[in-house]
């Protein structure tokens, strides 16, 4: 039987931003949509109306999967968002080979999936300074990501791009770690427009912004930094 509501595609449904997505969602007992999740590991909670599509996610055939499992699970139902909270760090991945294959490639493979099934609007997180123009690989990386995804067809699309996500990560980032230890400390003399951009910011916080957002329908491409992201998770209506 299909969801009486809107169906969400979630990538991302184990990291930091994504979990804390899917129980901001799911923690609305009256929600009556349904959140695909193609993930590589089976996310610690379960609920009925969240459809986890355990894949590698290293292969189309992995898309294939998402695919099935949609039209099985959700009675035919249409996915009204994609979400992307994807994200690694060069750290973690290993090369700057396997950086693009999930902060890129695998974000835009999901992207077309998820408007394949019917998707037109869409929520990407990227990262405050994000260009494709930058001279710095994680952020030129994010800024082509940010530009393919406008030229992906969604009616809608809201992009984020919060400074440093602050929350417990099931794996280890060195580097992340010691900024979110410091960021009580330079986060108050980030001030000015300007500067309080790149203020770390919570990634529950992140989350319910999200969470307003796949509810907003005006078509067009908005971009959210640190104090409408904050302004969004506070239920304030920014008027798009």
């Amino acid at each position: 039987m299909a969801p009486a509501g809107p169906c969400l595609l979630v990538a991302g449904g184990t990291g930091l931003v994504g979990a804390a997505v899917i129980r901001e969602r799911l923690a609305d007992r009256g929600w009556q949509g349904c959140i695909i999740a193609p993930v590589r590991r089976t996310p610690a909670f379960a609920d009925p109306r969240l459809v986890p599509v355990v894949a590698p996610l290293t292969e189309a055939g992995d898309d294939d999967r998402v695919v099935a499992v949609m039209r099985e699970r959700c009675g035919g139902a249409r996915l009204d968002t994609y979400v992307s909270c994807l994200g690694t760090t060069l750290e973690v991945a290993g090369s700057r080979e396997a950086f693009i294959a999930v902060d890129r490639e695998l974000v835009l493979r999901l992207a077309r999936v998820s408007f394949g099934l019917g998707a037109r609007k869409a929520v990407l997180v990227s990262s405050v300074g994000a260009s494709r123009q930058s001279g710095n690989f994680y952020l030129r990386i994010k800024g082509e990501v940010e530009d393919a995804m406008a030229e992906a067809g969604f009616q809608r699309l809201d992009i984020l791009q919060p400074g440093l996500l602050l929350g417990p990560r099931s794996e280890v980032r060195r580097g992340e770690a010691l900024a979110q230890k410091l960021a009580p400390v330079y986060n108050p003399l980030l001030r000015g427009a300007k500067l309080r951009r790149y203020r770390a910011i919570p990634a529950e916080t992140v989350a319910r912004a999200i969470v307003r957002l796949t509810e907003q329908s005006a078509p067009g491409k908005f971009v959210h930094q640190h104090d409408e992201i904050e302004a969004l998770a506070d239920g304030v209506d920014l008027k798009s």
